[in-house]
Order: structure tokens, then sequence, then C-alpha cells
């Protein structure tokens, strides 16, 4: 169980800071007002990230941090780290982890202990899973669920045997029935709970749902839990009959074969090929 207080510790810290995909005035304060406060700053190319950092007058160590290298940088951060060193993760453009380097860094910096806050400000799903310490990507993001416990119940089983990461909201006074309710249905999977993120109280609980449960007396705020997918053979349980009527509806509602297969893998996480094999079997 790790439970992350952004801002009420001294603990070094690795900030994720998104960047601008073109317009440079979209660059917030807050991420040039860390970027000028590190002690360094791991990027995917010190060239592209050299001109960034020169427009806003920035002058940091720069280091590189690239998919066929994530091994040793990993373990260059978590040395910086560890010596007390405060470190910024960017992207060329855009949010680090989404579809850019980051994730090895970021699950081992949480299990050691060390802060890992987002930057944005704008998007409370996006910083909860980049941050959450668990798999980014495939990800499914489900909003709020119903607020009634069958409601509830009945949607999470839906979820249950999807293999991708799942992102909720939740209010305070539901998110213990929320999360008794994930235990239930989904089992003891780890989890991250998320509060108040970028305001001064802001927290992350990482550990098992069942753990996280245990800490629940003192956590207020807008949440957002990052639940793990399904790890096991998720097909095994899978209703068919259910894949090949999705598959129908899309195709009476105008789409051909071939794209409804497409959306319908992308919904379930079944892949093309087994759908494919379902509806022609279905066809004779």
């Amino acid at each position: 169980m790790n439970r992350q207080k952004s801002f009420e510790n001294e603990k070094p810290t690795l900030y994720l800071v998104p960047t601008p995909i073109g317009n440079l005035s979209e660059m917030t304060p807050r991420a040039i007002e860390v970027l000028n406060s590190v002690d360094v700053i791991a990027c995917e190319d010190t060239r592209t990230s050299g001109q960034l950092l020169k427009h806003f007058g920035i002058s940091k160590r720069l280091i590189a941090y690239q998919n066929f290298n994530e091994d040793p940088s990993a373990k260059g951060i978590l040395n910086l780290l560890s010596q007390g060193q405060n470190v910024a993760l960017i992207s060329d453009a855009g949010y680090p982890l989404i579809s850019d380097p980051g994730q090895r860094i970021v699950s081992e910096a949480s299990a050691m202990g060390f802060n890992v806050v987002p930057l944005s400000g704008c998007n409370a799903m996006l910083n909860a899973l980049v941050a959450s310490g668990l798999v980014v990507q495939p990800f499914l993001f489900v909003g709020f669920l119903p607020s009634g416990k069958t409601e509830c119940e009945k949607k999470l089983r839906e979820y249950r045997n999807y293999p991708m990461t799942m992102v909720f909201y939740e209010a305070p006074h539901r998110i213990e029935r929320m999360l008794a309710s994930c235990l239930e249905i989904l089992g003891d999977r780890r989890c991250c709970l998320a509060r108040e993120i970028t305001k001064v109280h802001e927290e992350f609980l990482r550990g098992t749902i069942r753990e996280i449960l245990g800490e629940l007396d003192e956590v207020r705020g807008e949440m957002v839990v990052v639940i793990e997918g399904n790890r096991d053979d998720y097909t095994k349980d899978v209703d068919y009959s259910q894949i090949l009527q999705m598959v129908q509806e899309s195709v009476e509602l105008g789409m051909s074969t071939s794209d409804a297969v497409k959306e319908t893998a992308k919904k379930t996480g079944v892949s093309k090929n087994r759908i494919y094999d379902l509806v022609h079997g279905r066809k004779n």
C-alpha cells in the first residue's frame, strides 16, 4: 500500500509535464514553473526539448528517456531521485505515457515511495491514469457508475472481463460503496485512488482495492479511481451471443460487417479474428 500526499511531504518528486502539441501558447504557467524548479528534465529528444525550453527561458540539465532505452534511463532517474533531486519527465509534444515513454519509471518510482505528480489541470482522468502506476494503455474510461447498488454492480459485471485498465469518477459520499462493489464484482485488483488533483491536498492511494478501502476514513474531495484490467483469460467468460448481437446492431445501422467487427473488437477486447470466425459461423 502506497499513500502519497503530494504536497505534504519533502520526498523527491517525479513530475509528469505535458507539453504543447503545436501552439506554444498552450504551455501552462505551472508547467513552466515546475520545469524551472526541478533539478533535471528527462525528455525524448534533447534537441527538440532544448528548443522548447529555450523559448521559455528555461535552462536545466537534460537527459534522454526514450522507449528503446527505458531500462537504463529509469535506473538513472531513480538514482537521481534517491539523491534527493526532483525530475520532470516531458514528451516531445503531448502527455507523457499517452503513446509516449514513461510507463516504467512511473511504476518503479511510485513503488519505491517517491512522489509522482502529474501536471495538466484540465483533465482529471488523464492525470490520475498516468500517475497511477498501473499499465496506461489500453485503457477504458467509464466515468461515473450508476448510483444505485444494483445498477452499479450490473455495469461492473459488463466490464469484469475486460483486460484494459479502467478509469472511474466517483463522489466522496459514494466512494466506499463503489469500491466495495468493485471488490465484490471485480475481485481484489491493483488500484489507485486519486483525489483533489492539482490542489494543495492532492493525494494518490496506490494498492489493492481492499487496502484502499481500509484507508477511506479520512478521504475527501472529488475522486478518480483507476483499476487494473482482468489479467486472466478473460475470453473464457465472454458471452459470444452478445458479441454477435453487437455486430448485427452495427450492421443494421448501416456499418459494413468488417467495420462492425472492428468496432466490436475495440469495445470488448475480443480479437477481430475471433469475432470474424463467430460471424462466419453464424452465417453458415
